[in-house]
């Protein structure tokens, strides 16, 4: 990319939601890189503060597609995406659980996984936008490795180094030897160990299963790189916990960077003056990261 100035397009989300709000005052914070071409996609109608409407949910349905079409002709090297309000959105026809389902499915990408980072703590999701009671039958080894070698890869890309991971179970105490279940046994051992064989070498390291309720401390203090997860909550509470402000959720196995704040519309603030652009900021920026490597 040296010598070409990198362009990122940036879509607004839900109009009536803080996404115009924290992209302006990303775009004039002087915290994001001035070498970059940032563009604004899409066409929002007027509307109010705090109230979506079908037309809202439409435009932002419609600057996802004009997004993806960009980015596919080489205009676009990154796409940074503004806060959706699903509901409204489904309303318009969009079939999606939600941005990342998306882009995948315009990419034809099959191998893509959810991943958060913010502060000191990185996570990636085994399984995403389901119900709980689902995800013990849709837990699958072949599933968890095939998320942690992304998650490997994108480590490695950012860093350039060979990624430590913890590696989390799905049960309280991690199982608990079988007594709280057998998930860790008989799916998530299995799959730590395929891991290591494919990952691991003397500077690598692939923990796990993990008791889920120490092992993001453990990552915060430098113990890890990532945390692999094996559920949405079980990633977003302590990574929102952690970096509330600041987290970016990033779709890995796209052909191109794909990143958006950790949050919704806020709808209840929109237009006050107290929304907050450090998560938009962080997004840019790692966008511009991305797209330059």
């Amino acid at each position: 990319m040296s010598g070409k100035k990198l362009r990122i397009g940036i879509t607004l989300g839900d109009c009536a939601g803080i996404g115009p709000e924290i992209v302006d005052l990303a775009l004039k914070s002087g915290q994001i890189a001035k070498s970059v071409e940032y563009k604004i996609i899409g066409k929002y109608p007027r509307c109010s503060l705090g109230q979506p409407t079908t037309e809202t949910a439409r435009a932002a349905a419609t600057a996802l597609e004009e997004a993806i079409t960009l980015v596919g002709r080489g205009e676009l090297d990154a796409i940074v995406t503004g806060p959706i309000h699903k509901a409204r959105m489904y309303e318009v026809g969009f079939r999606f659980p939600g941005q990342t389902e998306f882009f995948a499915e315009r990419c034809g990408a099959k191998n893509f996984a959810m991943c958060l980072t913010g502060g000191k703590l990185t996570v990636a999701l085994v399984t995403a936008h389901i119900p709980l009671y689902k995800i013990p039958r849709a837990l699958k080894q072949s599933e968890i490795v095939r998320v942690g070698v992304l998650l490997a890869n994108f480590l490695h890309a950012r860093w350039k180094t060979t990624p430590r991971i913890g590696v989390v179970g799905l049960n309280p105490h991690a199982g608990e030897s079988g007594k709280l279940g057998r998930e860790e046994i008989e799916i998530i051992t299995p799959a730590v160990q395929e891991l290591q064989s494919r990952i691991e070498n003397g500077e690598s390291r692939i923990v796990g299963p993990l008791s889920p309720d120490t092992v993001f401390h453990r990552a915060i203090e430098g113990e890890f790189d990532a945390v692999l997860c094996m559920y949405h909550d079980q990633a977003l509470i302590p990574l929102k916990l952690h970096a509330f402000h600041s987290g970016v959720n990033v779709t890995l196995g796209l052909p191109f960077p794909r990143t958006s704040p950790d949050h919704g519309t806020a709808f209840e603030i929109a237009g006050k003056g107290i929304a907050r652009p450090d998560s938009m900021i962080a997004a840019i920026n790692l966008g511009v990261e991305l797209a330059g490597k």
